[in-house]
């Protein structure tokens, strides 16, 4: 087992419908970027993202009767994340020089896909992964500003306008057909129009239900919380 098997935060989740409400910056009635169209918008979000330090990504989602939360610190060189599935619980923590991961019984097993055997070498611990290795470099890769490009769709096929109401954000509305693992979706990414044309909420919905994506504090700078070296296992020791 190598971990594989953890989604990949896509707006909505991690696509992750309830649309959440939460506290944003205000967005500025002035349109920030001239004669915006798919093309200039989307390339004025990518500049701007990349010019920040950090952001909290807040996400709620639906399968059938399954609900999720999942609460997402993305810095330059730190990241955090708590997923949270009915009584499920996992944490991941990274660093520049490791990855740390943590959770119940239930969380590993059947959210991150450990055996059972594997589990019961965890137990209360953190699985610890050292920078330089596959497992260390797929959870730095989700959970840094690195991933924040991938949130962002193609300019083909994606379609622009502005919100109705008195905000007047850029909305980009785009559709990803059905796989083998997954059925089709319609996503709506809402972009700020003020002084940063920065993600605010997207929504993503399906035939068996979707979620809602809040990004915030952008720019901020997210600080290491490592657990101490008695508490953790080596990767090693867990997975043969």
């Amino acid at each position: 087992m190598s971990f594989s098997s953890r989604r990949r935060i896509q707006l909505i989740s991690l696509a992750i419908g309830a649309t959440l409400v939460l506290a944003v910056t205000p967005i500025a009635a002035q349109a920030s970027v001239s004669n915006p169209t798919t093309k200039s918008v989307l390339k004025a979000t990518k500049s701007a993202m990349l010019k920040e330090s950090g952001v909290h990504v807040y996400v709620t989602s639906k399968s059938g009767t399954d609900k999720s939360i999942v609460n997402v610190d993305i810095g330059a060189t730190y990241g955090e994340e708590t997923i949270r599935s009915g009584a499920s619980v996992v944490k991941i923590i990274v660093s520049p020089t490791d990855a740390y991961l943590s959770g119940s019984k239930t969380g590993l097993t059947t959210v991150m896909g450990l055996t059972a055997a594997e589990q019961k070498k965890v137990g209360t611990l953190s699985v610890v992964m050292k920078a330089g290795t596959t497992a260390y470099t797929r959870f730095h890769s989700n959970l840094t500003t690195t991933v924040l490009a991938g949130i962002l769709p193609a300019a083909k096929g994606t379609k622009y306008k502005t919100s109705s109401d008195s905000s007047k954000a850029y909305q980009l509305t785009w559709k990803t057909a059905a796989s083998s693992t997954a059925a089709a979706t319609k996503s709506v990414l809402t972009i700020s129009s003020g002084s940063k044309t920065l993600p605010i909420k997207e929504v993503i919905t399906d035939s068996t239900g979707g979620g809602t994506t809040t990004f915030s504090k952008w720019g901020e700078k997210v600080v290491e919380h490592a657990p101490a070296t008695a508490d953790t296992i080596a990767y090693a020791k867990v997975i043969k």
